[in-house]
C-alpha cells in the first residue's frame, strides 16, 4: 500500500493535484491555471484537452515530489460540476468544446420546455430546475450540431472525461453526485430516468454507468504515471467540499466562495423538497452511508472580484479589495448586482444583467468595490432564508472555503449580514481533502469519512438588526431595479 492519496481537483479557472500523507496533511502540490474561451455573449467553453494535458501535468510533477507512483495509494477526482464533453467513443478526441457550467446559450430551450409546463415534472423528478446551468441541455445542444452519429458517442462531466482518459478509454462511469446535476438522474432512485430522457431528447447509449462516491472505479493507465493507480474516489467539487469539511450530520452547512458561492446543507437520508428554488441534490452516497443536501448556487462570487480586476480595472489585485472596502464608513448606498450570468438561487433568471444602483456625485470607484464584496453577502443571506423556508434547520455556524475566505473584511461582512457565526478551516483545499478522503474510504484506508479539518479563523456577527435588515432591503431593491431593467432592454 502507497502512502498518499492522490487528490485532483479540477476546477473553472485551474487544475490541481494535491499528496496527503494517510492522516490526511497536504504533502505536495501542483496547479495550471485554465483558459476559459467566451466565443459569443453568455457563451463559456473549455477545451478538453487543455484540461486533460493539465491534468496529466500536475499529476506527474506531485508524484515525483512524494517519490514516485509507488507510493500513490489511490487517486480521487473531484470537478467543476455541470461542465459538459462529448468525445467520440472509439478514438476519444472530443466532439466540440466542453460547454462551461456558467453558459447560458440554452436559455430558450429550458424556456420552451418551462412554457410548456415541464419544470414541475423535472423538479419533482431531479430535485433541480430548468436552467441552462445543468448539463442536459448542453449536452442536446452539442448532439444538435456534431455530424457523428449519437451511438459513437459518449457524454460525461468532467470527472467522467479525465476518468476516461486516466483508464485508457476503458472506463465510462461517473459517480452519483456529478449525475445529479445533469437533469437527468432520477434523485430518489439514484438512476437515469427514461422519461426524462425521452424529455430532454438524450439517448442512454451516451450516458456513463453510475456509481457511488467512494470505490473502484477503474485503475490508470500504467504509461501515464509508471504504474497503475486505483481511482476509488469521484464527487463532485461542491459535495466532495461537503465531505471535507465533515459536514457529515444533517442540518451542517458549508459555503464555497470560489469563482460562484455554493451553499450546501446536509439534509440526510431523505430527498428533500424545495418550495423557495434551492436545488435538491446527492450529497454523498458511499457504503453504509447517504446524504441529500439543499443547494442555493451563486454565480458570480470571485468572478464579481475579478471583473473589478480585470473588466474594470478598479483594482489591481484581488488582495486589494479587502483594505478598500474597510477604508469606507459605508457602502454610500451604493449597491452591485453581480448578474453577469443571470442570477441563480433563489431568482432563477438566466436573462438577468448586472447593475450598480445608487450612484451619486459622491460614489467612488472604493464604493463600487465594496458593493462587490458586500453583494457576496446579501446573496448568501438570501439563501438562508430560502434555506429556512423550506423547514431547513437553522444555520448557526457556516464553514466557508474558497479563494474569498481569504478576505477577513469579507468574511466578517458575511457574519454581520447572515447573523451566523462564520468558520475558515487551518486547511482550506476543503474540496481536494474530500476527494482524498473518498478516495481513501474507496481503497479501504480508512473506515470512515469522520476526520474533519481544525479551524483557523471565525468571524461573529457583530452589526445591529436594525442595520442588517436597512442593508438588506436596500440590496432586494437592487435586485428588484436590476430585474426590472432587465425585462424592459430584452435579452
Amino acid at each position: 500500500m502507497g502512502q498518499y492519496i492522490l487528490a485532483i481537483d479540477q476546477g473553472t479557472t485551474s487544475t490541481r493535484a494535491i499528496a496527503f500523507d494517510l492522516g490526511f496533511a497536504p504533502q505536495a502540490s501542483a496547479q495550471i491555471e485554465l483558459t476559459q474561451h467566451f466565443p459569443e455573449p453568455g457563451w463559456v467553453e473549455h477545451d478538453p484537452e487543455e484540461i486533460w494535458s493539465a491534468t496529466v501535468a500536475v499529476c506527474r510533477e506531485v508524484i515525483a515530489k512524494v517519490g514516485g507512483a509507488e507510493r500513490i495509494a489511490a487517486i480521487g477526482i473531484t470537478n467543476q460540476r455541470e461542465t459538459t464533453i462529448v468525445w467520440d467513443a472509439a478514438t476519444g478526441k472530443p466532439a466540440h468544446r466542453a460547454i462551461v457550467w456558467q453558459d447560458r446559450r440554452t436559455a430558450d430551450a429550458c424556456e420552451r420546455l418551462r412554457a410548456e409546463g415541464q419544470e414541475p415534472r423535472v423538479q419533482a423528478a431531479t430535485g433541480l430546475v430548468l436552467d441552462p446551468y445543468f448539463s442536459a441541455t448542453k449536452l442536446r445542444w452539442i448532439l444538435d450540431r456534431v455530424a457523428t452519429p449519437a451511438e459513437s458517442l459518449r457524454f460525461g462531466t468532467v470527472d467522467c472525461f479525465l476518468l476516461s482518459r486516466l483508464t485508457g478509454g476503458l472506463v465510462h462511469a461517473t459517480d452519483v453526485t456529478n449525475a445529479s446535476r445533469t437533469l437527468l438522474l432520477n434523485l430518489a432512485t439514484r438512476a437515469w430516468d427514461d422519461e426524462l430522457l425521452r424529455l430532454l431528447g438524450v439517448p442512454r447509449t451516451v450516458l456513463p454507468r453510475v456509481q457511488s462516491c467512494a470505490g473502484l472505479f477503474g485503475v490508470t493507465d500504467p504509461a501515464l504515471f509508471g504504474r497503475a493507480i486505483p481511482i476509488t474516489g469521484i464527487a463532485g467539487d461542491q459535495q466532495a467540499a461537503l465531505v471535507g469539511h465533515g459536514c457529515l450530520s444533517p442540518g451542517m452547512a458549508k459555503a464555497t466562495y470560489g469563482t460562484g458561492c455554493f451553499l450546501v446543507m446536509n439534509m440526510g437520508v431523505s430527498p428533500p423538497r424545495s418550495q423557495n428554488r434551492l436545488l435538491a441534490t446527492v450529497g454523498y452516497q458511499v457504503d453504509g452511508a447517504l446524504a441529500y443536501a439543499l443547494e442555493g448556487s451563486i454565480f458570480s462570487a470571485g468572478a464579481t472580484i475579478q471583473w473589478l480586476r480585470d473588466g474594470m480595472r478598479l483594482i489591481r489585485t484581488s488582495a486589494e479589495s479587502e483594505a478598500i472596502a474597510a477604508s469606507l464608513p459605508d457602502n454610500g448606498g451604493v449597491y452591485l448586482v453581480p448578474a453577469f450570468a443571470g442570477l441563480g438561487a433563489p431568482q432563477w433568471s438566466a436573462d438577468a444583467r448586472g447593475a450598480i444602483v445608487g450612484l451619486t456625485r459622491d460614489s467612488r470607484a472604493e464604493h463600487v468595490v465594496r458593493a462587490g464584496l458586500e453583494a457576496v453577502a446579501y446573496q448568501t443571506a438570501d439563501l438562508l432564508d430560502a434555506l429556512r423556508a423550506d423547514g431547513a434547520p437553522p444555520v448557526s455556524s457556516l464553514l466557508v472555503d474558497g479563494g474569498l475566505a481569504a478576505n477577513g473584511w469579507a468574511m466578517q461582512y458575511l457574519a454581520d449580514i447572515c447573523d451566523v457565526e462564520v468558520m475558515l478551516p487551518a486547511f482550506q483545499e476543503v474540496t481536494a481533502l474530500g476527494a482524498a478522503k473518498l478516495a481513501a474510504l474507496g481503497a479501504g484506508v480508512i473506515p470512515n469519512l469522520s476526520a474533519t479539518p481544525a479551524i483557523a479563523s471565525r468571524w461573529r456577527p457583530g452589526m445591529a438588526a436594525e442595520r442588517r435588515d436597512q442593508l438588506r432591503q436596500g440590496w432586494q431593491r437592487a435586485v428588484a431595479g436590476a430585474l426590472e431593467v432587465t425585462a424592459a432592454i430584452g435579452k
